[in-house]
């Protein structure tokens, strides 16, 4: 680890502070050469320490650079991940204020509804299948605290995983009979179809996406929770947002999530 532990400290509350703000800072990667990934990962739990400190309960975690097109793009291998507290989740129908964020992209995505624990290592995911009570459709708001989205995965990790708010759809479906891969997604913007996408699109199953969380997970000694949902990453690129936008998104079998900004 690059960075001493006083120095974990002050970049979680600068990046808390920007987030309270909506004033972003500087990337920390040009920085700090020898950043590592125990560094970021670090800078992040330690953010959720202060979180959970000041009340706020966790509710489900994300998983970002799921498809192999973004991974690509970052020159990685392995998606990443960030946590969801109870006041990053936003209720379907309520305005978003753009005032509350910097720069907002959206991402449609299945969040699984767990009823049972998933500790790794070892999840498959059948596993994962086995544990899930249902999926929801689901926005999530991505958001960047550093300036001008100019980051490295690193960056995004360290902000945790660049995750600003979650919607999630009104509907909870059952998946024993339904192939996750081959459920479609339809994305709509101020009425006009913007993207299509299927859940192969994520690791070629979505459930591998929340295998590899639940295993990645082990490394820090965290489970997910029954109760928890995970966010398994978008089925299509990120659609950038102004005020104004109202974005609908269709899943086959699942139903639909929407969201506008003001």
């Amino acid at each position: 680890m690059a960075l001493t532990k006083e120095l974990i400290a002050e970049i979680s509350q600068q990046l808390l502070e920007a987030e309270r703000t909506s004033h972003p800072i500087d990337p920390i990667s040009p920085k700090y050469d020898d950043l590592s990934y125990e560094d970021v990962y670090a800078i992040q739990l330690k953010s959720f320490d202060i979180r959970v400190g000041r009340g706020e309960v966790i509710v489900g975690k994300k998983i970002g650079l799921s498809s192999r097109a973004m991974q690509e793009q970052f020159n990685i291998n392995e998606p990443d991940y960030g946590i969801v507290s109870h006041r990053m989740v936003l209720r379907e129908g309520q305005p978003i204020p753009m005032k509350r964020l910097i720069l907002p992209r959206l991402e449609p995505e299945m969040a699984f509804v767990l009823k049972e624990d998933l500790k790794g290592p070892g999840v498959t995911a059948a596993a994962v299948l086995k544990a899930t009570e249902g999926i929801m459709p689901a926005f999530e708001v991505i958001d960047s605290r550093y300036k001008d989205w100019k980051i490295t995965v690193k960056d995004s990790i360290s902000d945790n995983a660049s995750c600003g708010a979650i919607v999630l759809g009104g509907r909870l479906t059952p998946i024993s009979d339904i192939d996750l891969r081959l459920v479609g997604m339809v994305l709509e913007k101020n009425g006009e179809v913007i993207a299509t996408g299927a859940g192969a699109a994520v690791l070629g199953n979505p459930a591998e996406s929340v295998a590899w969380l639940a295993n990645k997970l082990a490394d820090y000694g965290i489970t997910l929770q029954k109760g928890e949902f995970i966010m398994s990453g978008s089925l299509v690129r990120a659609v950038p947002v102004e005020a104004g936008s109202s974005l609908k998104a269709t899943f086959d079998r699942f139903g639909s999530v929407s969201a506008f900004f003001e």
